[in-house]
């Protein structure tokens, strides 16, 4: 007879344990609804079939509805400004009033003027900034994973396109809105794709789901897995380079980066925090705090959490936030929490954050910019004129002056200028200037050469010029979002100097970047044909020779023969080896040459007139070998990305990516690939990046055991970063390698530290990405091609101790005064890290460990000790 009642409470009990199913499109997240639209215009509900929040877009959606928005609006223009590694095509929005549309191009051109003060009067411009509408510029969805802005990015432009109020025409009569809605698709797209086929039917909000943790790398890097909001400044990638060519034909006088952060954070606006670059005009923070307020205004009204003064600086140029401030704009970033939220998630105060809200946020933004920007018309277009004006700078320096050598990277960095819009002069005879050196910072009368490349701080681009350029900008907090400097001489490790006076010189304009031709010297060679390996583009050849089926050698010695001299790690290839490829060699030798922009040169004779002979017991055999980059948890997306980079974009060497979840299922020492097992023996060489602090779990002592007896029959292991770390006595059982340990702070100081002082006290015990002086020993087959004295990007205070049968490549300056040449280091990590060693080899029998503690290709900019990387996969397995 109680049956029937337990089993209705069971079921009572079943009803109100389920959730409620959860409003993807509140009202309260409505787009304005209050509006007239133009019927004839299409909306994105109406063009995808769901109501922007129900479901994240495909980027080929994106494509198609833009492209409809602005067939059917004639307040919208698109244009296509570049591709990624993908194939998928990068779009610019040109938004404004019709009347404006049909003067777009007179616009841009009258735009430009303001930017270049020597091509308009100040009369002139006074009279010009009442007239011009004022530019606006919104960049989207850099981070692919952070999928919101996009979806905001076509409701912006449906609003602006269709909306039939006055208000509207007004705001577009005197604006011209520039949207960028998806700089990274490859990295969106990967993202999508991958949370559609997570995707639940029942929409649930447990942040435990499997829908919100997307595999590695995730979708927030490209196709390389870069942070493309890292290269605004270096152009490495197609989708910055793209962008930033983009950017330069609008100029707009505000930029807004549009992110998404954690989702237990709330919305982040302007004016963020400290450090800040001190370069920019004063103006700046009552303009940025302008438009900060008035989105924290539109926030109030709508019930929105935000925060304003914290979280995030503006100190390193190449962010969507920064890069348009030191090109004379006001750049700006908000970041909306929601990263791997999905549809809907809940928070750690147990709201409901939608997707639609996320949406919902970035629009309310992007609108509250748009009509305080116009509010503020002439304040905003006259702070960029007046920002390109170089007699307003804050630096003393006149000029900065690069030292027209045989730098391997010298091309890029005048390549980086010009693209940028900065003018470079080329001396038309020597001349005579008081200059600072970036080593020692140490002003002198120094005599310049005709030729030197000098870059004149009195041009528009005086705010970029000095920010990428100068050794050291003034840093006024330790603690920093991203990283201490920057400095390109420094990056890529070339002969700068910067003056206070202006020189005394003519000097020719520089058009275009000169780039190494590649050429053949005696093509007719009857003996071998020889490549320095000082050149850049030098492991790109050894890699086709090798693909050709080239049998090739590096001589370890340097060696002079003929008229020509060659220094360590040069490639030889003798004919006399290559007897099969006679008839052909001369034109691959050319091919190659052309090519790789290489210098080949044919040689007669074996006999070198000085040093060794080209078939000396130094000039090693090189095979191909065989490569291993292991990825995916607990390696690093970023560092490992830059590595493969490095050889798949730039050596054209091929590289298997191994993943470590494979490695962890097979039978040690097994790794393997998606069709099959393959045994660690089958490689030469295993590349480790970055792997944070969780190594152990995947190097266990089984396998560290097994990797033992890899090394010992002549494997190379690549270790970087804290993987380096990680093979040592202190973790390790392999070798006897020591790290430098930093001693404890025992002071008073040291042992209380007040709660709200404690971030800036951690801050200031790390090292946050500063340049420090190092030298090298280039005798080293780990550092042919390299200087003698470089300077390398550290993150971190680690360190190897040196041993007698450690061969150290790279140590620290041992003078604490010279060691920190730019950013900032605390004196006892000075100390601590003098004299002391970051790059290494470490013999195990027949194999080695190659120790990179600090990463030699960073973001792909900081160049100057990148060879490392390439000596060690292509060199040292056959040394």
């Amino acid at each position: 007879m109680l049956r029937f009642p337990v089993l209705l409470l069971f079921i009572l009990r079943c009803i109100h344990s389920v959730p409620a199913q959860i409003n993807l499109v509140e009202p309260h997240f409505a787009f304005e609804s209050g509006l007239e639209y133009d019927a004839a215009i299409p909306s994105p509900e109406t063009f995808l079939g769901y109501q922007l929040g129900e479901d994240f877009t495909l980027y080929a959606h994106v494509e198609a509805y833009l492209k409809k928005l602005a067939e059917s609006s004639n307040r919208v223009s698109i244009d296509t400004y570049g591709e990624t590694y993908e194939g998928r095509k990068l779009y610019r929005l040109a938004i404004t009033s019709a009347d404006n549309q049909g003067r777009l191009e007179e616009l841009r051109q009258q735009n430009l003027r303001l930017s270049d003060p020597a091509a308009l009067g100040r009369e002139e411009a006074e009279q010009l900034i009442p007239e011009l509408p004022v530019f606006i510029s919104f960049s989207y969805n850099i981070h692919g994973n952070e999928a919101s802005s996009t979806e905001a990015a076509m409701q912006v432009a449906y609003r602006l396109a269709a909306a039939t109020d006055e208000a509207t025409e007004e705001l577009l009569g005197k604006s011209m809105v520039i949207l960028y809605p998806c700089i990274n698709p490859d990295g969106r797209d990967r993202y999508v794709y991958w949370y559609k086929g997570m995707r639940r039917s029942v929409i649930g909000k447990e942040p435990r789901d499997l829908e919100h943790y997307a595999p590695w790398p995730n979708g927030r890097t490209n196709h390389y897995w870069f942070d493309v909001n890292r290269d605004w400044v270096w152009g490495v990638h197609p989708e910055s380079r793209g962008l930033t060519r983009e950017y330069q034909r609008w100029m707009p006088h505000l930029h807004t980066d549009y992110h998404e952060m954690g989702y237990n954070n709330n919305y982040f606006t302007m004016p963020g925090t400290t450090p800040r670059n001190k370069l920019l005009p004063d103006a700046y923070e009552p303009l940025t705090d302008t438009i900060g307020r008035a989105n924290a205004s539109a926030f109030d009204q709508n019930k929105i959490s935000y925060f304003t003064r914290e979280g995030y600086d503006f100190f390193y140029p190449g962010y969507g936030s920064s890069y348009p401030s030191v090109m004379g704009a006001v750049g700006m970033l908000t970041e909306q929490g929601g990263i791997a939220g999905g549809v809907a998630i809940e928070t750690d105060d147990k709201y409901v954050l939608t997707f639609r809200q996320r949406i919902f946020d970035h629009y309310i933004t992007s609108m509250a910019t748009i009509r305080k920007a116009v509010e503020r018309k002439e304040q905003f277009i006259r702070y960029s004129y007046e920002a390109h004006q170089p007699e307003r700078s804050k630096s003393s320096t006149k000029a900065y002056i690069l030292k027209n050598n045989d730098n391997l990277y010298l091309p890029e960095v005048l390549r980086i200028l010009l693209h940028h819009g900065v003018r470079v002069g080329q001396a038309e005879e020597g001349f005579t200037v008081s200059a600072s050196d970036y080593r020692q910072g140490k002003a002198e009368v120094r005599t310049f050469e005709k030729g030197d490349y000098i870059i004149s701080a009195n041009q528009p681009r005086h705010l970029l010029i000095h920010s990428i350029l100068a050794r050291n900008l003034a840093i006024e907090d330790s603690v920093m979002y991203d990283m201490a400097t920057w400095a390109a001489p420094l990056a890529y490790n070339l002969e700068a100097y910067a003056t206070e006076q202006a020189p005394r010189v003519k000097t020719t304009s520089v058009e275009v970047a000169g780039k190494a031709e590649g050429a053949l010297v005696n093509g007719g060679a009857q003996y071998a044909y020889a490549i320095e390996w000082k050149q850049r583009y030098a492991p790109k050849a050894l890699a086709k020779l090798w693909e050709k089926g080239y049998r090739v050698r590096s001589v370890r010695k340097k060696f002079t023969n003929g008229d020509h001299v060659f220094g360590p790690g040069s490639l030889v290839v003798l004919l006399g080896r290559n007897r099969e490829k006679l008839a052909s060699i001369a034109e691959d030798m050319r091919t190659i040459a052309q090519s790789c922009s290489v210098t080949i040169i044919g040689l007669d004779s074996g006999r070198s007139r000085e040093g060794v002979d080209l078939a000396s017991r130094d000039s090693r055999p090189l095979d191909q070998p065989k490569v291993a980059l292991m990825v995916e948890e607990p390696f690093s997306s970023y560092t490992t990305g830059q590595i493969y980079f490095l050889f798949d974009q730039e050596t054209e060497l091929p590289v298997e990516r191994v993943r470590t979840s494979i490695l962890q299922q097979t039978a040690l020492p097994k790794f393997g690939s998606r069709y099959g097992y393959a045994d660690l023996n089958d490689y030469d060489v295993l590349i480790l990046a970055d792997g944070g602090k969780h190594l152990e779990k995947l190097f266990t002592p089984e396998y560290q055991k097994m990797l033992k007896e890899w090394l010992e029959a002549g494997g190379t292991l690549i270790a970087t970063e804290s993987a380096a770390e990680f093979f040592t006595k202190e973790k390790s059982k392999i070798v006897e390698v020591e790290l430098v340990e930093a001693p404890k702070d025992t002071t008073k100081a040291g042992a209380f530290v007040r709660y709200e002082d404690r971030e800036d006290y951690q801050g200031k015990q790390n090292i946050p990405g500063s340049a420090l002086l190092a030298h090298i020993d280039n005798s080293n087959p780990l550092a042919f091609g390299l200087e003698s004295q470089l300077y390398t990007i550290k993150f971190g205070k680690s360190a190897l101790k040196a041993n007698p049968k450690l061969e150290t490549v790279g140590s620290y300056s041992s003078d604490t005064k010279q060691l920190l040449t730019a950013g900032y280091a605390s004196e006892a990590n000075l100390k601590l890290l003098s004299g002391n060693v970051f790059a290494a080899v470490q013999p195990v029998e027949k194999g080695r460990i190659v120790y990179l503690l600090d990463n030699t290709q960073f973001r792909m900019f900081w160049r100057g000790p990148s060879r490392m990387m390439q000596n060690a996969v292509m060199l040292m397995p056959g040394m």
